[in-house]
């Protein structure tokens, strides 16, 4: 048995509690309060009527939970977008339903003010003054699980929109353009085929470290197939929009500058890695050949000498596990290893989900191991620092 870091459990029941994606904030700039979301249900897809609370774990009180709010916005994947404002102490972001649209809320959690914006947030500039958003009317409809239920696509029946796509969000007025529409991107050559008979949505928008360029999946299916992938990069008013990864299989990714990516995908020189591509350009090398094996939820911690990153569920035991990847010495370090119970797969599994402090020395986990989602810690300060 491999000597693991110990770890802790910050939630606990009656209610089930997780935060969702690795690529938002959880942690505020002091890695003592960590947000999390509650939930009295598991199983099943949410329905527009569910409601789940939002809060924050405070590490200092002995892991209080404390309610911030709620929301009507929220899948078992990324739960409702949850995360700091980057920058700020106070102020934390959350999706949510109202007057059969989607919204954001932005909650004081000091002061309690609170306001809302008229347009969901997908990703934050670094710079904390804006944010881009994509429909997830369409991303329920085209993929379940990772949109939000209660708003039907109005655009279910159009391969192409050029009303959907891609808005710039003002995180202080509030005021949102539609800077790449769906039949804009769909429109532009794709090497490998003939898409126009495709339906068409985007998906998994993610800012570079320094806010001057954002990632987002361009999909596609032709009829009830499965989901093609381009990774496309663009300026953050919309323009300069670039074709990096076009060989269909791109899944999970990470900025690690503001000009390198490190993704999960396939390509003719090594199949499917672990690639570090470079934005603009055809240069691509492999990432922890031997190594990281297989695709999981990736990060660079600060200063990216180490990656943290997770794997799916072993199929012999069902066993998730997570490690540290150190890049210039190739070495993988053991975290753990967690059990995915029967009954977690599909939409609703129980990804681990990786997330770390701003110091980069404590991990954040979803796990279901114990029985029910939860959100676990532990410190990995003296394996990045030994």
């Amino acid at each position: 048995m491999a000597d693991f870091p110990e770890v802790r459990e910050i939630t606990s029941g009656p209610g089930f509690h997780w935060f969702g994606y690795y690529d938002k904030l959880q942690f505020d700039p002091g890695c003592r309060r960590v947000l999390g979301m509650e939930v009295d249900f598991e199983g099943r897809s949410p329905r527009g009527e569910d409601v789940i609370k939002v809060g924050m774990i405070d590490l200092e009180e002995g892991d209080r939970w404390i309610e911030l709010g709620e929301t009507r916005a929220w899948c078992w994947q990324q739960g409702c977008m949850l995360q700091w404002r980057p920058g700020s102490d106070r102020e934390v972001v959350w999706n949510d339903r109202e007057d059969g649209r989607f919204v954001c809320r932005v909650l004081d959690v000091e002061s309690g003010e609170r306001r809302t914006l008229s347009r969901a947030v997908y990703t934050l500039n670094p710079d904390g003054k804006t944010a881009v958003s994509a429909d997830f009317r369409r991303i329920e409809h085209m993929r379940p699980g990772y949109g939000y239920a209660g708003v039907p696509d109005p655009n279910r029946d159009v391969l192409a929109p050029g009303d959907a796509g891609i808005w710039r969000v003002d995180l202080e007025s509030g005021e949102s353009d539609l800077i790449i529409s769906i039949d804009q991107v769909a429109a532009i050559p794709y090497p490998h085929g003939d898409l126009s008979a495709a339906k068409h949505y985007f998906n998994h928008l993610l800012f570079n470290t320094d806010g001057s360029r954002f990632i987002f999946l361009h999909r596609w299916r032709f009829g009830d197939g499965g989901f093609h992938t381009r990774m496309m990069t663009a300026a953050p008013d919309g323009s300069d929009i670039r074709a990096v990864d076009e060989y269909g299989q791109t899944s999970h990714f990470i900025w690690r500058d503001p000009e390198h990516i490190l993704a999960w995908s396939w390509h003719p020189s090594k199949e499917s890695k672990f690639y570090l591509y470079r934005d603009g350009s055809d240069e691509v090398e492999v990432v922890g050949e031997g190594v990281m094996l297989v695709n999981g939820h990736c990060s660079y911690l600060p200063g990216s000498e180490w990656v943290l990153n997770d794997t799916y569920p072993t199929r012999d035991r069902r066993v998730q596990e997570l490690y540290l990847y150190h890049v210039e010495s190739g070495k993988r370090v053991e975290l753990g290893e967690f059990g995915a119970p029967e009954g977690y797969d599909g939409e609703w599994r129980c990804d681990l989900h990786p997330r770390f402090s701003p110091d980069g020395r404590l991990v954040a986990i979803d796990s279901a191991h114990a029985g029910g989602r939860q959100i676990y810690l532990m410190d990995v300060g003296d394996i990045i620092e030994g």
